[in-house]
């Protein structure tokens, strides 16, 4: 142990003298260059603090937040960003805070965000070292990296392509189903912990989908990529410490050991998808399929340099797995847990799907006509949307609005403190009130950019289609077989994780509907 310390001191003995300087500007000198620009222009927050920023007080709120559960209430910001929901309102919407010494402007500004999310050029996705161990894919590209990648990712979402999946959502629903009458009686109820079902069911679908496997072949990679997420969240609320993610720490072998075996099995399923290509067979309808199409297709027109290579491929695999898996659970979770609080709801939408749907097999064009289903799914993403904020960086001094934003600045748009924003959506915004949406997004906005759970802009969610149909099949299905109701032992407790999830799950009363 001493000979590893000495080590340690030694590797940082030489780093800090090789780098003194830079070390400077990058701890202080530019930090209070650009907090004093800031102020300047009319943003407030707390001094800057060397190294450290608003770090201590980020992760004494957070921890204190999820140290119980709150009331029921949709006015979740004070548990999941609570040091961000308290620097609005002691500051303002202008308004800045530190991670460390980077420092981070919050837009609330419907205008501000539409221009944002619209100069995706110019106000590029915020990156960590530590993304590489999760996913990178098109969500981490940028520039013309990423305008290449949602070319050749277009055909994989496309609507017609979707309908074809169809079929392998309903397999996925069934087995769901399946499970839930293994544990409920014939005649009667049961507590079921819904979220691990759920959970079970995204991922089942993402692998039917993207692999054409099903669940229990891929449970393995789902598996790590769930422990990553956990690693990775420990590691981004340490202190950041330039070089540290190369030391030998414990937290940074167990990421290193994660991101090999999950890149290993993308690549033998990769690799046995070529084969089967190579030895004729063209049919796929799954995502990889349509994705090693598109790609092939590219190459042999454009050449190499214009294709995905190799690693590029298995990163897009990752970001389907965890993309795929995070959002459409999360959405499903709370949507069960408001339907279980608002029972008017439920019985509106379950007759609307025995309507509509009848007895037979779900169709794509009898899913589209699910008008209140859709309202209901729209106010939960706007109640509890599965990433809280957006966050973009500028590498350049860039004008926004009437400020000028110097190189470095970070930017976060709190979409959950614009979607629950009662100046926006009224006195009543933290109520759950689907009619908001009865006659559409454009309407219940004023056409003004204040509901993005997937995003906006030429980056907005390109599965955001693929979630949602998903979603709908999966509620239809619950609600022609059970109705539900919260449980006395559900604790509300919404916890940002990689995506917006119930912390000690979601336990709700299931009734037998026949």
């Amino acid at each position: 142990m001493e000979t590893l310390y000495g080590i340690l001191a030694l590797f940082c003995g030489v780093f800090l003298s090789h780098n003194a300087w830079r070390i400077l500007n990058w701890a202080w000198l530019d930090p209070k260059k650009i907090e004093k620009r800031l102020r300047e222009q009319g943003f407030k927050g707390n001094s800057y603090r060397f190294m450290i920023g608003d770090f201590k007080e980020i992760a004494t709120m957070a921890k204190e937040a999820h140290s119980k559960p709150i009331s029921f209430s949709n006015d979740i910001a004070p548990r999941v960003i609570p040091f961000i929901r308290d620097s609005v309102q002691k500051y303002g919407e202008n308004c800045f805070i530190w991670f460390g010494s980077k420092p981070t402007v919050l837009i609330s500004d419907h205008e501000l965000i539409k221009e944002i999310l619209s100069k995706n050029y110019v106000f590029q996705k915020t990156s960590t070292p530590l993304d590489k161990f999760l996913a990178q894919g098109i969500a981490a590209y940028e520039a013309d990296k990423w305008a290449k990648h949602r070319r050749l990712l277009n055909p994989v979402f496309h609507l017609e392509k979707l309908k074809l999946m169809l079929p392998l959502f309903d397999s996925s629903c069934a087995e769901m189903l399946s499970k839930f009458e293994k544990v409920i009686p014939n005649d009667g109820s049961c507590e079921v912990d819904v979220w691990p079902y759920l959970q079970a069911l995204s991922s089942d679908v993402i692998s039917r989908t993207a692999f054409g496997s099903n669940y229990e072949e891929g449970r393995r990679i789902f598996e790590l990529q769930k422990e990553q997420g956990r690693v990775v969240l420990q590691a981004f609320q340490k202190l950041y410490i330039p070089g540290w993610r190369f030391l030998p720490t414990k937290i940074n072998r167990r990421m290193k050991e994660i991101s090999k075996e999950v890149d290993s099995s993308i690549l033998g399923i990769i690799n046995k998808r070529m084969r089967m290509i190579e030895a004729g067979e063209t049919d796929f309808n799954d995502l990889l399929g349509i994705l090693l199409e598109s790609n092939l297709k590219e190459i042999k027109q454009n050449g190499n340099e214009l294709g995905m290579s190799l690693r590029e491929m298995i990163d897009e695999c990752k970001l389907f797995y965890i993309a795929g898996q995070e959002t459409t659970s999360a959405l499903l979770v709370w949507t069960m847990i408001l339907l279980s609080k608002h029972p008017e709801w439920q019985a509106r939408a379950r007759d609307e799907v025995l309507q509509v749907l009848g007895s037979g097999k779900p169709e794509f064009q009898e899913l589209n006509r699910l008008h209140i289903v859709t309202m209901i799914f729209h106010e939960v993403l706007r109640l509890y949307p599965a990433a809280v904020l957006l966050s973009r960086t500028v590498h350049k001094e860039t004008t926004l609005g009437n400020v000028t934003l110097p190189a470095g600045v970070q930017i976060f748009l709190p979409t959950l403190l614009v979607q629950h924003d009662s100046k926006i959506w009224g006195e009543d915004a933290k109520e759950f009130k689907p009619e908001r949406f009865s006659e559409g997004v454009l309407k219940a906005t004023e056409g003004q950019l204040v509901y993005f759970p997937f995003g906006g802009g030429p980056r907005i969610c390109i599965g955001q289609n693929f979630a949602m149909l998903e979603a709908k099949l999966a509620l239809a299905l619950i609600l022609k077989h059970y109705s539900f109701e919260l449980s006395p032992s559900y604790a509300h407790a919404p916890d940002m994780v990689l995506s917006l999830q119930p912390q000690y799950g979601a336990p709700l009363i299931l009734h037998r509907l026949h």
